[in-house]
């Protein structure tokens, strides 16, 4: 572990990879923001991708601390190798990251008219998506490319949609495609590191996030379905428009509203203290509804309407075993509706004697 500033700790790294991998925070770290970003976007390569990098971190802080013999080797592979030689992990890295973002995009088009307007236009933009997928993966570490190759073939093979009606098997086509031509013609090596200030790499993976998440919103929103309690499907839009015109709605919507407008005129503490008394923190509200008196009452007159009801209520009087148990339950609400009450008395004639003092 290096304690040079600025220096990566393979120690953090680990503390990262186990508690925020599966987001790609131990990449973000290490300064990887496109392995960080595809590691975000399918929860860490599926699972997979996140286990087997247990023995590959190592490798990744010398690179990011750019170890002088980890720089070494990487030099000496340049030269012995024109181009980055293929490795089976980032191809298959490229298929699932491409399939997975196509197939993102396509689900997010609306399957029917919105506002009168057909967005399914919006399928022409699947092969841009699937080939940013495999560009993403292919512009990890120190290897590059162009996004135009994997762009040209994604677009070639797409009309092979309406010729196979299977999605998987267009889809797989499709990702192949561009991830072959990423290999073949768009890889060579990244010779000069990439370096962007701290704010500058925040904006920009949450650009990204944003416009990913925008998919799923697009998704769940205009394609996805809820069950209701007799089993019929209900789009999520309608559901979302029926719940914010519903009765229900209006009314904490105006409560809201009511509650804003007199925290402007009293301040927000008034409206904390009347949250905290109708909470009835103390039970005292209840109690009054056991003994069936109302705020206003004295302690005289809570004192004989529990003798009344305990009297009424006494097990005893029941012969019956059920009816006794029934008795017994009712009986014990009683007694302690009245403890509760008695020592909110005393509490408020304590509060009392201490305000008058001061």
């Amino acid at each position: 572990m290096s304690t040079t500033a600025g220096k990566k700790s393979i120690f953090l790294a680990y503390i990262f990879w186990l508690f925020g991998g599966p987001f790609g925070v131990h990449h973000f770290y290490l300064r990887r923001d496109r392995h960080a970003f595809v590691w975000w976007t399918t929860l860490g390569g599926f699972g997979i991708g996140w286990l087997g990098e247990v023995f590959r971190i190592p490798r990744y802080v010398r690179d990011a601390n750019e170890d002088p013999k980890y720089v070494e080797d990487l030099i000496g592979r340049m030269i012995r190798n024109k181009k980055p030689p293929f490795s089976m992990n980032r191809f298959t890295g490229m298929l699932m990251v491409g399939y997975s973002w196509g197939q993102m995009m396509m689900v997010a088009v609306p399957s029917d008219e919105i506002w009168g307007i057909n967005f399914r236009y919006l399928n022409y933009l699947i092969p841009l998506v699937a080939a940013l997928g495999v560009w993403t993966v292919g512009n990890i570490g120190h290897e590059q490319g162009t996004l135009k190759w994997p762009l040209l073939a994604a677009y070639v093979s797409y009309p092979l949609r309406y010729f196979i009606y299977d999605e998987t098997v267009f889809f797989t086509i499709m990702v192949l495609s561009a991830a072959l031509a990423f290999d073949s013609f768009s890889k060579q090596w990244r010779r000069t590191p990439r370096r962007h200030r701290f704010v500058k790499r925040v904006i920009v993976l949450g650009v990204c996030a944003c416009l990913y998440l925008s998919l799923w919103c697009s998704y769940l929103y205009f394609n996805g379905t809820i069950t209701d309690s007799e089993g019929d499907e209900v789009p999520i839009y309608e559901a979302l428009h029926h719940f914010f015109t519903s009765p229900w709605w209006l009314d904490v919507k105006q409560c809201l509203i009511d509650t804003y407008q007199y925290a402007q005129h009293h301040g927000w503490y008034e409206v904390w203290k009347q949250i905290i008394d109708l909470s009835d923190p103390h039970g005292e509200q209840n109690a009054y509804k056991v003994l069936g008196l109302g705020p206003e009452a004295t302690q005289q007159e809570i004192t004989s309407t529990w003798r009344r009801l305990s009297r009424e209520h006494h097990p005893d009087k029941v012969k019956d075993e059920n009816g006794r148990r029934a008795a017994q339950e009712r009986f014990m609400e009683i007694q302690q509706a009245y403890e509760i009450l008695s020592n909110s008395k005393h509490r408020r004639n304590r509060r009392n004697k201490k305000d008058n003092s001061e």
